[in-house]
């Protein structure tokens, strides 16, 4: 019992709904869809800026979607993440208004997007992120635009696995740049999250004998030294579901261009998140000097 109820929090999707939309924050924008190359359909949002420069942002996992994080429905993960709502679509108003397209998608098993199995944490929706920079470079009114990449948790997980493991990530000549935003990997974050042991067990062995899902050992960190692009990376220094040195591993591990922003911020993972909205600054500094 408890096995499955570690893993449910864990992996299972179906938390991550589409609770905003860009209407809410004035932007202009269209649905999107496309597929993976294992045929998986992604669903999202293309706002519209310039067509010049368009950045691509994924989120992080089993609680979000491309809008963000809602506190509702989230049961004990309701204030432990963050003590309000986290809207993304605040960091796609103010690139929107630099003169940047972004696209914001949810990747498989979150919000909209086709479900076919259990949230890996990046490994499987490693295709989703190939998919998304495919996506914008075959779009006819894209297909010459610079791309950054802002990846968020999960999301810079799967695209780290994606530097890593798919060559056509490494083929993309207009990808410019990457933002990481608080790596993290499974292992360190249900040791910090502060799980007795034998439930740490029992979730995991649900996951790898039930489901077919092992989320234990380096996970992406092995990958990092392919990332070909400059890599800023931010991190808060008060996450208490983190590990630090991990966070300094994989900005040691990078071999381009880096640099690393400590953020002084409340004692929550999302405060990180949240601040992405509303601080634009370092945000646009940075793509703007590789886009």
């Amino acid at each position: 019992m408890f096995g499955k109820q570690i893993s449910d929090m864990m992996i299972k999707p179906g938390k991550s709904p589409v609770f905003d939309k860009p209407e809410n924050y004035g932007l202009n924008y269209e649905d999107v869809t496309f597929k993976t190359a294992d045929g998986i359909t992604l669903s999202g949002w293309l706002i519209k800026g310039g067509t010049d420069k368009v950045i691509i942002q994924s989120h992080f996992g089993v609680q979000c979607s491309r809008c963000g994080f809602t506190q509702e429905g989230k049961g004990m993960m309701k204030n432990a993440l963050w003590t309000s709502d986290i809207h993304f679509l605040k960091q796609a108003k103010y690139l929107a208004e630099a003169g940047y397209s972004v696209l914001m998608f949810d990747m498989r098993n979150h919000g909209n997007s086709e479900q076919n199995g259990w949230v890996s944490w990046g490994l499987e929706e490693r295709k989703d992120i190939v998919a998304s920079v495919k996506f914008i470079t075959e779009h006819r009114d894209y297909k010459n635009a610079n791309i950054g990449l802002l990846s968020i948790c999960m999301g810079q997980g799967a695209t780290t696995f994606a530097f890593g493991m798919e060559e056509e990530m490494k083929n993309f000549k207009n990808l410019k740049t990457m933002i990481s935003v608080q790596p993290l990997t499974y292992d360190y974050f249900v040791k910090a999250f502060g799980l007795p042991n034998f439930l740490v067990k029992a979730g995991n062995k649900y996951s790898k004998n039930k489901r077919n899902t092992d989320l234990t050992g380096d996970s992406f960190l092995p990958y990092v030294k392919d990332i070909s692009v400059p890599t800023l990376v931010i991190q808060n220094e008060n996450d208490p579901m983190t590990n630090l040195d991990m966070v300094k591993q994989y900005f040691n591990d990078l071999t381009v261009e880096k640099e690393i922003l400590w953020l002084d911020l409340e004692k929550k993972r999302g405060a990180a998140y949240a601040w992405l909205g509303s601080n634009p600054e370092p945000i646009l500094d940075w793509f703007g000097k590789y886009l």
